[in-house]
């Protein structure tokens, strides 16, 4: 009696395992992870635009910030940042009033596709060119587009190597 009761114990316990042991789980279908060039493409409307005298801001002189939204005719600037089907940028244009920062026009790309391991901000490269050999400018994305809507980008004037001025772009999608 005892080994039939060990024998069924045993088969009971092997028929579990037959049946929830070997089974794969389903983890769904395969999809592309999700890039930078999702979040960051599309048209952009800028919210607010400051000037940050850098040098003045390391030596502790004040005003080192200054707001130039309401000026220059910044309220009506908008950036598109295009992607092709696959999401690899193509063209960025920036229409409106506003003085040119850096060009209005051309190709652009990012530094990396995913967002850095060590916090360090990616960069939006724009070129003139299309097979993207002569950089014109760089963006510092600054805060990178997740459940909100908005993006920070910086544009930083070096001489020599030293940064002497910034422009700080906040910007909501407008899609």
């Amino acid at each position: 009696m005892k080994t039939i009761r060990a024998l069924l114990l045993l088969c009971l316990v092997s028929l579990f395992f037959l049946q929830f042991g070997c089974k794969k789980p389903y983890d769904g279908s395969y999809v592309d992870p999700i890039t930078l060039y999702e979040k960051v493409k599309g048209e952009w409307k800028l919210n607010d635009i400051s000037q940050v005298d850098e040098t003045a801001k390391v030596a502790g002189i004040s005003p080192d910030e200054i707001s130039l939204f309401s000026q220059f005719g910044f309220e009506n600037l908008t950036l598109s940042l295009q992607v092709d089907e696959k999401n690899n940028p193509t063209t960025y244009s920036v229409s409106g009033d506003a003085p040119e920062l850096f060009p209005n026009s051309g190709y652009w790309d990012l530094s990396a596709s995913f967002p850095a391991a060590n916090g360090t901000a990616p960069v939006i490269n724009l070129y003139s060119d299309q097979a993207k050999t002569d950089l014109q400018a760089q963006l510092s994305v600054v805060s990178v587009p997740g459940a909100k809507t908005e993006m920070e980008l910086k544009l930083t004037r070096k001489s020599g190597g030293v940064a002497f001025v910034s422009y700080n772009y906040k910007l909501t999608n407008v899609q």
